[in-house]
């Protein structure tokens, strides 16, 4: 128990000496989920939307196959990506292997059926007859399409903030497509499993605490936006 405590203490010096190497890392994380979060997010919801408003036929087994998707795990995610991206494989010749962009591409389709099943599920409790009333009432398809993504913001907010956690602290497709290169694609998860591997727990103490100060963070700000402005 002391040499836990004891280590746990030299992470927080570590973290807080702003250490160049560290910091890098958790900035690598941060710039590469965020980027994914921001390019995924809006076409998801425009998915979302369509899902909820369209009637068209193979719309229900659309919605299920997303849901599905939401299970597939992250290790399955990345080979798929690293398949793409391998020099063999159809997109082998933009070499993008072992790259941020692989890292982006590989949590935005971890992301993406996430998005699409919460805004599909927050668009729904949307009153059933606005789309129509909008209409009715002259707004243009995307004006209406507005009105009705304002009335459920924060679902939506709570959809986007749900898919940034799950890719931010994910490790296994960001190891297999990134390489887990220090300075480049090295990002919080895989730099705690390198460092878990070697013995050397301190760095990995410290990233682990930034990861868990990000979910009390996060899980605050979705408290939040459920209770539509107010804690519970």
């Amino acid at each position: 128990m002391g040499e836990i405590l004891r280590a746990t203490g030299d992470a927080l010096v570590l973290l807080f000496s702003w250490e160049p190497a560290l910091w890098d890392i958790i900035g690598i994380s941060f710039s590469v989920s965020l980027r994914a979060i921001l390019i995924s997010a809006p076409l998801a919801i425009v998915v979302a939307f369509v899902l909820t408003i369209g009637r068209f036929p193979g719309r229900r087994a659309l919605i299920s196959f997303f849901n599905s998707l939401m299970a597939v795990p992250a290790v399955v995610v990345g080979l798929t990506v690293y398949l793409l991206l391998s020099r063999s494989g159809p997109m082998g010749d933009l070499k993008l292997l072992f790259t941020q962009t692989a890292m982006i591409i590989g949590q935005i389709t971890l992301a993406f059926p996430l998005l699409v099943a919460m805004s599909h599920a927050a668009l729904q409790a949307a009153e059933k007859d606005a789309w129509e009333t909008a209409i009715t009432l002259g707004a243009k398809p995307w004006q209406a399409m507005l009105t009705i993504m304002r009335e459920v913001r924060f679902g939506l907010l709570a959809a986007v903030i749900a898919g940034f956690a799950r890719i931010i602290a994910e490790v296994g497709c960001s190891m297999m497509v990134g390489g887990n290169i220090l300075g480049v694609t090295r990002n919080i998860p895989t730099a705690i499993a390198l460092e878990t591997s070697k013995g050397e727990f301190i760095q990995g103490i410290a990233l682990g605490m930034v990861l868990l100060f990000l979910a009390l963070f996060l899980n605050l700000l979705l408290s939040f936006v459920q209770g539509k402005g107010e804690l519970t």
